[in-house]
C-alpha cells in the first residue's frame, strides 16, 4: 500500500514537471537564441528527476535542495535574459510555474527553509526584472501559494507521523505496566497461599492457645520462618520435594539458604526439574549442618551450587545466618544442561 501510493504521487509530480519542459519547448519557436531557456529547461529536468528519484528518501538531503535553490535561480536569469519586461508574455514565463512546483517538491520532501529561499528568489528577481504588475501576471503569486501549501500539508503530515509514534509508544507502556501489574498481583496469591500452606495450622495453633505455646512450638515457628523466607529468596529454586527436604534439614538442625539470583530463568520445564531434582538428592543424602544452595549467573556451564559445611562443634543452635564453616561436607555443582556432568565433592 505505502509503495504503490508514493509511486503513484512520484508518478503525477513527473508528469505534472514535465509539463513546463513542454510549455517552455512551445515558446522557442519565437526565440533568436533558444540556448538559454534550452539549459534552463535541461537544468531543471536534472532537478525535477534527482528530487523524484523513488529510491530517495522521503526528507530530501541539504545539498539537493540547495542544488534546486541554485537551478530556480539560474533558470529565473537564463529565460528572462531573452525577454522584455515591457512585451505580453505567455509560456516563454514557463520558469515561473516550474520554480514554483521545484520548491513545492522541495518543501514537500522536508526542505522548508530552502523551500521558502528558492521562492523568494524567483520573487525578488521576477519583481526586480518586470515589477509588481509583470510578476503578478507571470503567476509568482501561484508559486507563492504552492510552496505555503506544501509546507503545511508537510508539517501536518510530520506532525500527524509524530503523534502516531508518541500514541504506539504510550500503548506499549500501558501494554507492559498492565503486565507487570498482573505479575504483581499473581506473585502476591501465590505468596499468600504458600504461606496460608505453610503457615495456617500453625497460626491456628497460635489462636487457639492464646499465644501460649511450647518450646516445640516455637522452634517449629523458626523453622516455619525460614520456610517463608525461602519463598522469597529461593523463587525458581523450590518445588514440594525440596520444601520437605528442607524442612526434614531444619527438623534435625540443619540450617539452609536458598539464594535465587535469576541464573535459572533462562531454563526450560525439563531442565529446571532436572534441577531441582539434583537439589532434593543433595538434601536427601547431606549430614551437613549448614547448607548453601545458589544459582550461578545464566553465562557459566553451571546452574546451581550447593555447598554443605560440617560444624567443629555440635551443631546445636545453628540458625541460617551462622557462619561456621569449620568443613566442607558437600561441594555440588548441578549443570545448566542434562549432557553435562556435575562435579561433586
Amino acid at each position: 500500500m505505502m509503495s504503490v501510493s508514493r509511486t503513484t504521487i512520484l508518478a503525477v509530480g513527473a508528469l505534472f514537471s514535465a509539463y513546463h519542459i513542454v510549455l517552455g519547448s512551445f515558446a522557442l519557436r519565437g526565440e533568436a537564441n533558444p540556448w538559454a531557456p534550452v539549459v534552463a529547461m535541461v537544468l531543471y529536468g536534472v532537478a525535477t528527476l534527482l528530487s523524484l528519484w523513488p529510491l530517495s528518501p522521503i526528507a530530501m538531503t541539504t545539498p539537493l535542495a540547495a542544488f534546486n535553490v541554485g537551478v530556480v535561480a539560474a533558470d529565473c536569469f537564463l529565460v528572462t535574459s531573452q525577454l522584455e519586461p515591457g512585451t505580453a508574455t505567455g509560456y516563454e514565463t514557463w520558469h515561473v510555474a516550474a520554480a514554483g512546483t521545484l520548491m513545492t517538491i522541495t518543501a514537500v520532501r522536508r526542505q522548508y527553509v530552502l523551500g521558502w529561499v528558492g521562492i523568494a528568489i524567483l520573487v525578488l528577481q521576477s519583481v526586480v526584472w518586470g515589477g509588481l504588475g509583470k510578476a503578478a501576471d507571470m503567476g509568482v503569486l501561484g508559486s507563492v501559494v504552492w510552496v505555503a501549501l506544501a509546507n503545511m500539508v508537510a508539517y501536518a503530515l510530520a506532525k500527524a507521523a509524530r503523534d502516531a509514534r508518541q500514541f504506539a509508544l504510550a500503548e506499549r507502556e500501558a501494554v507492559d505496566w498492565q503486565a507487570a501489574q498482573e505479575a504483581h498481583l499473581y506473585e502476591r496469591q501465590f505468596r499468600l497461599v504458600q504461606t496460608s500452606k505453610t503457615a495456617e495450622s500453625m497460626l491456628q495453633r497460635i489462636v487457639l492457645t492464646g499465644g501460649n505455646i511450647s518450646e516445640q512450638d516455637r522452634a517449629e515457628c523458626f523453622i516455619l520462618e525460614g520456610a517463608l523466607r525461602d519463598e522469597i529468596r529461593g523463587r525458581r529454586l523450590l518445588n514440594d520435594a525440596v520444601r520437605r527436604e528442607i524442612m526434614a534439614a531444619r527438623r534435625r538442625g540443619a540450617s539452609v539458604q536458598l539464594l535465587d539470583e535469576g541464573g535459572v530463568d533462562d531454563l526450560d520445564e525439563s531442565d529446571l526439574q532436572r534441577v531441582l531434582a539434583g537439589i532434593e538428592d543433595a538434601l536427601h543424602g547431606s549430614s551437613a549442618d549448614r547448607i548453601i544452595i545458589r544459582t550461578v549467573p545464566s553465562d557459566s556451564d553451571t546452574a546451581v551450587t550447593i555447598v554443605g559445611l560440617r560444624s567443629a562443634g555440635d551443631g546445636v543452635g545453628m540458625s541460617d545466618d551462622d557462619e561456621d564453616d569449620d568443613e566442607l561436607d558437600l561441594w555440588l555443582e548441578i549443570p545448566r544442561h542434562a549432557e553435562a556432568t556435575a562435579v561433586a565433592g
